[in-house]
């Protein structure tokens, strides 16, 4: 028994030392996890011929320096004879129209970095927004590992392979955008974030603090916390979790508590719940977000810490009430977009993506789907912080292809990972209302969709149980038979154009839901309508908000021989051509519209483009008839010109220069009516009359010539970041300060101080196709776009803008 008792108490003493001699350890170490940018100073080559792991350690400082995010895909092609397009872009690119003419390749990127000696026996993680596409990653001549999907998150554990403090590690990808492997464009390379993460062993996992609301009232909100954690060490340790919860005012709102013990090598969860009274609640009008601090202790010294953000917020949704939001009913706004930003490709830099969900913000928008894949982590924080309700959107395909190269290839393998990932990082954002696990797959209504279907909604609610699930489903063969058993595994049912079924759906099953996933732009009327009264219908997403590059000529128009004839889209379009905004964020015709839709305008004005004699007007359902707020249209005097006005009142009398041109009453459902006049120069005015009484007015007047050139940036104080940017709207203006819109091929010229850059000139105009990046470029219908970046040194940034004949214009952009 002595001998016993002996041995225990040698084994515990054992442990306690093993312990202390741990915990000195660790409290040498301990420290803030340390959560870098790695974006700068990448070395870059675009070269298939560099292969294999006995090339990635030579000496590449020949190679072109760059940061990331970068898209290679919008850089000028080497070697264009002189007189060619000079520009990203090529009649024989592999993946043609899919991708607007723009040519994709094998590149390799390679960086250097050393540890500091306080970082030597860390773990290091690196972890990458988004590559695309089909990545490859070595570090110090070790193959990591290959990632396929071009838009989901993945990261490496570094440790096993660093070389000690001081020494040079080496990090090389090859990047394979190869085939015609995707529907529209896409950018190539790395062309989201990447970063750097050095943890103590013990440690928080990434993306490893899941955060719930699942109780949410005024006056009380049970937030669920849930967190992994792990040891990478080889002993055991008893561990602190201590969570504070902080509010927007930097006060803690609630703090909890947990003891653990974690098993060496080990992985543990713990679940931890605090209450907040009073909560601030998060909604698309007030996006309050709290921050959940989440902090590892071992023997009172702290190991890691992690802050999470998140919104208290309660969302319920089902047929009889629609989609709720802390008890208010929301009907969705939506639009689609892909993840271009025009002149700058897909290069995710961080204003970039908040101006686009500025832009659609400020134009009525409360909801964005993702098409047709995951968005970047800083788009989601945006949509957090704005209030922008999100579809997050997984593929496009599953096992069946639909450009013969593309992701079906890798989705057997992988799409565990993928969607596992997409969740565990996107799951803690408040603007995420929906999941969605597919578009438009041609796998859809078979038995093999059906079990994909199956299994891809299983691991969703495996994952997060507390949101719905939908999925996008166009024009089916037999859609009365074959859709039920779709929608029977879905939560809501997502319907790309099939407002016509909307009713007899309902009829047939009451309590499905529905939600206009893609939508005519020429519908927008019908589907707020049918929304507003129906709960059962939660609003609708137009394809799309905001032109983009690729799918080329999906929503062509023009003018044909033939009544009815199609339009042969080729080069040189290289843009889907449809959307509320263009390429760089000018409205157009459908977003003026859908303003007088939403009731965010009384009434608005425009022309139509006049058809030619003996010609007819074409377009798709996804286009808009060429139309311009102008009243200036030189060489078409005494011309018939169609003036549309679309407004809600009851009805409409115009007139041009002080003359009565005619009234029309509003048709009932509809909010357009149109006026034929001879063209005449001069002073249009619409004005629109309810019972009787004139409510609102409108004026087009024609302009003068050009004489100067006006540059407006969107903001002229900006950060002296690589991630921030100014953008400049270049207009060329008459005497009066009109924009002339019937300047067209007026180049303007541009230059810029030392201490910023150009990163893309652009123009609305679906069919330039030279250079976004010289400091040149036409504008279209009078307008343009010049985007600034800061090289990062606080000052002033002078840009100049000057064409011949037109006086030349100065901006100044001071940066901090």
């Amino acid at each position: 028994m002595k001998i016993r008792i002996v041995k225990i108490i040698g084994i515990n003493l054992l442990v306690g030392v093993v312990n202390l001699f741990m915990s000195n350890v660790l409290a040498q170490t301990a420290a803030n996890r340390v959560h870098k940018s790695f974006d700068e100073g990448w070395h870059f080559k675009k070269d298939s011929n560099v292969k294999g792991v006995e090339n990635i350690l030579f000496d590449a400082s020949s190679w072109r320096k760059v940061d990331v995010p970068h898209d290679w895909s919008i850089e000028d092609l080497p070697n264009q004879t002189p007189g060619s397009v000079q520009g990203p872009f090529s009649k024989e690119a592999v993946s043609g129209h899919h991708t607007g003419y723009t040519v994709g390749g094998t590149a390799w990127y390679r960086k250097t970095f050393t540890l500091k000696p306080d970082e030597q026996g860390k773990i290091v993680y690196i972890q990458f927004d988004g590559v695309y596409m089909n990545s490859d990653v070595w570090i110090n001549g070790h193959h990591l590992g290959n990632h396929p999907n071009g838009y989901t998150p993945f990261y490496y554990n570094l440790t096993p392979y660093l070389l000690a403090s001081g020494k040079e590690n080496v990090i090389a990808i090859q990047v394979k955008n190869e085939g015609v492997n995707s529907r529209w464009y896409t950018g190539s390379g790395i062309y989201r974030h990447v970063f750097l993460n050095i943890v103590n062993p013990i440690h928080i996992d990434v993306w490893g603090v899941n955060v719930a609301t699942p109780k949410v009232t005024s006056s009380l909100a049970e937030v669920h916390l849930t967190t992994t954690i792990l040891n990478e060490g080889k002993t055991k340790m008893e561990v602190t979790l201590n969570t504070n919860l902080i509010d927007a005012k930097g006060k803690i709102a609630g703090t909890t508590k947990s003891n653990l013990m974690l098993a060496a090598n080990g992985k543990t969860e713990v679940n931890q719940k605090i209450n907040i009274s009073n909560p601030k609640l998060w909604s698309p009008e007030t996006p309050q977000l709290y921050n959940a601090q989440t902090t590892v202790f071992v023997n009172g010294k702290q190991q890691d810490n992690l802050t999470t953000t998140f919104g208290v917020r309660d969302i319920k949704i089902d047929a009889k009430q629609g989609l709720v939001i802390n008890g208010k009913r929301v009907i969705l706004k939506g639009g689609c977009i892909h993840h271009d930003y025009g002149p700058l490709g897909s290069a995710a830099i961080d204003r970039a993506e908040e101006r686009k969900i500025e832009l659609l913000k400020t134009n009525g928008y409360n909801a964005i789907r993702c098409s047709h894949n995951p968005p970047s982590q800083t788009f989601l924080d945006i949509c957090d912080r704005m209030g922008m309700l999100v579809i997050d959107e997984a593929f496009d395909m599953w096992l069946r292809s639909k450009t013969g190269e593309d992701h079906h290839l890798y989705f057997k393998e992988w799409w565990n990972k993928d969607l596992t990932n997409m969740i565990l990082r996107d799951r803690n954002h408040p603007s995420i209302v929906l999941w969605s696990i597919g578009n438009e797959v041609p796998d859809r209504a078979d038995s093999i969709g059906m079990d994909t279907r199956r299994m891809l909604v299983k691991r969703v609610r495996e994952l997060d149980p507390t949101r719905k699930i939908t999925e996008a489903i166009c024009r089916t063969p037999q859609w009365d038979k074959k859709t039920p058993a779709i929608f029977q595994d879905l939560d809501v049912a997502g319907y790309n154009y099939q407002l016509e079924k909307y009713e007899p759906s309902h009829k047939e099953f009451p309590d499905r839901v529905i939600v206009g996933t893609e939508t005519f732009p020429e519908l927008a009327l019908e589907n707020w309508e049918i929304a507003k009264a129906n709960p059962y219908v939660l609003g609708s997403f137009v394809w799309t908000a905001i032109d983009y590059i690729g799918e080329v000529g999906c929503g062509i128009y023009g003018f044909t021989s033939k009544k009815d004839e199609m339009i042969n889209v080729e080069w040189p379009t290289y843009t889907a051509k449809c959307g509320d905004f263009d390429i760089i964020g000018n409205k157009n015709a459908a977003s003026f519209y859908r303003d007088v839709v939403w009731e965010r305008s009384k009434m608005e004005m425009l022309v139509k483009i006049p058809v030619p004699e003996n010609m007819f007007l074409f377009k798709t359902r996804w286009g808009w008839a060429d139309e311009q707020k102008s009243w200036t249209w030189p060489g078409k005097e005494n011309q018939k010109m169609n003036v549309v006005i679309y407004t809600r009142c009851q009805s409409v009398k115009l007139e041009l220069n002080g003359k009565v041109i005619g009234e029309q009453i509003v048709p009932d459902k509809s909010i357009t009516v149109n006026f034929e006049l001879p063209y005449e120069s001069g002073t249009l005015v619409a004005k629109g009359f309810t019972d009787g009484r004139e409510v609102v007015s409108t004026v087009l007047k024609t302009t003068g010539q050009p004489v100067s050139i006006r540059l407006k940036a969107d903001r002229t104080k900006i950060k002296a970041d690589l991630n921030d940017l100014s953008y400049v709207s270049v207009e060329v203006v008459d005497a009066e300060g009109n924009v002339v819109p019937y300047a067209d091929n007026i180049e303007i010229n541009y230059a810029i101080s030392s201490n910023a850059e150009i990163v893309g000139v652009g123009n609305g105009n679906t069919e330039d196709l030279s250079s976004f990046q010289q400091p040149k470029k036409k504008v279209f219908h009078g307008k343009g776009q010049v985007i600034i970046r800061p090289k990062g040194n606080s000052g002033k940034i002078i840009l100049k803008a000057s064409a011949k004949d037109l006086t030349e214009s100065l901006i100044e952009i001071v940066t901090k």
